[in-house]
């Protein structure tokens, strides 16, 4: 299971290659199994939490990795991120259909959107690509693309990997 988190990860940092080269090399970073589990486990039960484990400097930009706990008792809104950053999704444990794509009819701004990435929601998203998820799928939501958790069969945990092209995710 968390192989493929770590390919992903490793995929994502491989990105940085396009980037250009440091005066010396950066430092690899590793985010342990122990260290996710522990930092899922300690994630309140009761509400949505994404939430930052680990964001580094890959020399230009910054790549985050992210733990989500998603209870099946809270409804969620479809999400449109406005920026440049991708999301990455490894889900750990859990099934769910997820929507991506489409249009979110009347968004309004989540009132708690970060400063670094400025949200939209709706109640639901028409038009998009609807499919099954579960435990050890990895998907791409690139930037800009609407996505939402139409349902859940139980709880649901992940990690979000979100390279960050202009650096506004906070280091961590």
């Amino acid at each position: 299971m968390f192989k493929t988190a770590i390919v992903a990860f490793a995929l994502v940092l491989a990105m940085s290659s396009l980037a250009q080269p440091p005066a010396s090399p950066l430092p690899a970073t590793v985010v342990t199994h122990d260290d996710i589990q522990a930092f899922i486990n300690a994630l309140p039960r009761n509400a949505v939490s994404d939430r930052p484990i680990r964001t580094v400097d890959v020399g230009g930009y910054h790549v985050a990795v992210y733990g989500v706990f998603r209870p099946k008792t809270i409804v969620q809104e479809a999400n449109l991120h406005q920026t440049k950053v991708t999301e990455i999704y490894y889900v750990l444990s859990g099934n769910a259909t997820l929507v991506t794509g489409g249009t979110i009819p009347n968004p309004h701004p989540l009132a708690t959107s970060s400063p670094a990435i400025r949200t939209m929601q709706g109640a639901r998203i028409d038009g998009g690509v609807t499919r099954r998820v579960t435990k050890g799928d990895v998907i791409v939501i690139p930037a800009y693309t609407p996505h939402w958790w139409s349902s859940q069969d139980g709880d649901l945990e992940y990690l979000i990997f979100r390279p960050d092209p202009e650096g506004k995710i906070p280091l961590k």
